[in-house]
């Protein structure tokens, strides 16, 4: 009896070994990580990345080469420092085989790996820190491993000494402070983090709560910021009808210098200097800001182009869209404003009509489509020079026009009871909602088709994958507003030339294609020292007025320590200037329209 208790407890045993083996053996892959930052002034994340059932006879890790949402190759790996891995407490062969991949020869251990990152570019699209704050873009800190981005992880935060607020979109882990957790890479990669000791202050919008982290110290007002922000995000939330998060936070950094900002999942970072508030303009220009990445919740990170996610963080990710995933946001940034109340009529017709003008007038624009231009984002947008005005035009800027000019189209088409608000929205709920992708180009158009209720081939053809200037006033009359030339019937004279004085010397810094400085032969980086004779102390284009069309001028130029004499002929200025006008004489039907297109949606 004795004897078979002890078999049987042996067998027992022998099996609970056996199912604890086993477990261990089938444990699902881990992934922890640790960022601090002892010494912020130095400019360092210091990052520990623990790593628990990955059974790969090597273990690559990856560093994303860029940021989703700014699309250029940043090289993050660049930044990386003192890698190395651990199992056991010792140290294990890793070695780095690409640009941005780390190999380890893993034992089927649970692994530690740690690594710093220098950080102290200031910029939305990467991270920073310094002895006032810590602000960490995921794609420039985080590694993964590959083949294993669908994993979930937890990141803990070890603030500075003396800091004690940690902003994110992540989910808080219950108590565990400063500990979040995400549920796959891309959530991790799109949740930034800003530490340090900022004001936070808040407000909700359809219910969901919004955090507003505002490092730094701005002549903002508190009280009038929150609600003023509450308004433009309540009319970003009326075009779909839904907002898509639990939790929203916007991340403010108000610096010496600097703006812009960057999508995210649920959040946002936004840059501004520190006396933007204090005018009417700058402060309509950061709530404008404040419109544009919020819209972005919707239009390109849930709805988007198919070839923006899943990302591949290797390399270039290409689509012919951005004029539709930034233009549109930017036009739909100028709207949520004046819904909101913060501009007049007037006001926001002004912006159409200098949009268009500065379309119009960049050669640029005649060089390369909406479509080539998002194509191209990779090598052109991030990345201006000299010639850029001659042959690039941003997707940002003519996407805009063509998302007003679609918006236009489809009021046209059903006399105001619908327009681009309705053809989003219903994107949204097919290609979101409903199949989880993103859409192509031809369902993109399609979609658009559906609310127009006619083929737009024609205007895609032409002006989003061609270079057709638009009959303007054809989509103006819808709303009865027309769009005038100031400039029509004028013969002035244009040098076609930026001149900038920043040396204290006027040095050409751009040349306008086929105008007359380009015919003439003057070069950037030509310094101007003299014309027709006399000395040349300021920006040229200020004299060009006292001249007619056909005259000649002299400019003595220095061009590589070489002095020269250039003859230039003064052609005519065929620049538009663009105003655009609500007709006195405009019907009843055209009055409604416009005020269907302008005014907040109930």
């Amino acid at each position: 009896m004795i004897r078979k208790s002890l078999s049987w407890c042996f067998c027992l045993l022998v099996l609970v070994a056996l199912a604890f083996t086993s477990s261990q053996a089938f444990a699902a892959p881990t992934i922890s990580y640790q960022v601090s930052m002892p010494e912020p002034h130095t400019h360092y994340f210091e990052v520990e990345m623990r790593l628990s059932g990955f059974k790969n006879k090597n273990l690559d890790l990856k560093m994303p080469t860029w940021a989703p949402g700014s699309y250029l190759i940043r090289e993050f790996s660049k930044n990386v420092e003192a890698f190395e891995a651990l199992s056991g407490g010792s140290k294990i062969p890793a070695t780095k085989i690409n640009k941005n991949t780390w190999r380890i020869a893993n034992k089927g251990k649970d692994l530690t790996v740690r690594y710093k990152v220098y950080a102290f570019e200031v910029s939305v699209r990467t991270s920073f820190v310094d002895a006032s704050h810590g602000y960490i873009n995921g794609t420039s800190v985080f590694m993964y491993p590959e083949g294993h981005k669908d994993l979930g992880s937890t990141v803990t935060i070890v603030p500075f000494k003396g800091w004690t607020k940690v902003s994110t979109g992540l989910s808080s882990v219950a108590g565990k402070e400063f500990t979040y957790q995400a549920p796959d890479y891309d959530v991790l990669a799109d949740s930034p983090f800003e530490i340090g000791n900022h004001e936070i202050f808040t407000f909700e919008t359809n219910g969901v709560p919004h955090e507003v982290a505002m490092y730094g110290d701005a002549n903002y007002d508190p009280k009038r910021l929150m609600a003023d922000m509450k308004k433009v995000t309540e009319e970003a939330v009326k075009v779909f009808g839904e907002l898509p998060v639990k939790r929203y936070v916007f991340i403010v950094q108000n610096l010496h210098n600097g703006g812009g900002g960057l999508e995210h999942l649920n959040s946002t970072t936004l840059q501004a200097t520190r006396t933007t508030y204090g005018t009417e303009r700058g402060y309509k220009g950061f709530l404008n800001l404040v419109a544009h990445e919020y819209f972005h919740l919707w239009n390109v990170k849930r709805l988007r182009p198919i070839a923006l996610g899943p990302f591949n963080y290797d390399a270039e990710n290409y689509t012919n869209m951005l004029w539709v995933s930034e233009g549109f946001t930017s036009y739909y940034a100028d709207l949520l404003v004046k819904r909101s109340g913060f501009t007049a009529d007037e006001e926001f017709l002004d912006d159409m009509a200098s949009g268009i003008t500065s379309a119009e007038n960049s050669p640029g624009n005649k060089a390369m489509s909406a479509a080539e231009s998002s194509f191209n984002a990779w090598i052109k947008q991030y990345r201006p020079d000299e010639n850029s005005y001659n042959t690039f035009l941003s997707y940002y800027s003519k996407g805009a026009i063509l998302g007003m000019l679609l918006d236009l189209e489809i009021r046209k088409a059903t006399n105001g009871s619908k327009g681009l608000d309705e053809a989003m929205d219903a994107l949204y709920d097919e290609y979101y909602k409903k199949k989880k992708r993103g859409y192509t180009d031809k369902e993109f158009q399609e979609g658009m088709e559906k609310f127009a209720g006619h083929s737009l081939d024609s205007f895609f053809q032409k002006y989003a994958y061609g270079v057709e200037t638009p009959d303007y006033n054809a989509y103006f009359a819808t709303v009865g507003v027309e769009l005038v030339d100031v400039n029509k019937g004028t013969n002035n004279p244009l040098l076609g030339a930026g001149i900038s004085m920043a040396s204290g010397k006027p040095v050409v810094t751009s040349v306008t294609r086929n105008g007359s400085a380009w015919q003439g032969g003057l070069n950037v980086q030509d310094e101007i020292i003299g014309m027709n004779g006399y000395r040349v102390t300021d920006d040229l284009n200020k004299s060009i007025p006292a001249y007619e069309v056909g005259d000649v001028i002299e400019l003595v130029i220095s061009r590589s320590g070489q002095l020269m004499i250039l003859p230039i002929k003064l052609l005519k200025n065929e620049t538009v200037k663009y105003e655009a006008k609500i007709l006195p004489y405009a019907t009843d039907s055209q009055k409604k329209q416009l005020r269907a297109w302008l005014d907040a949606k109930k």
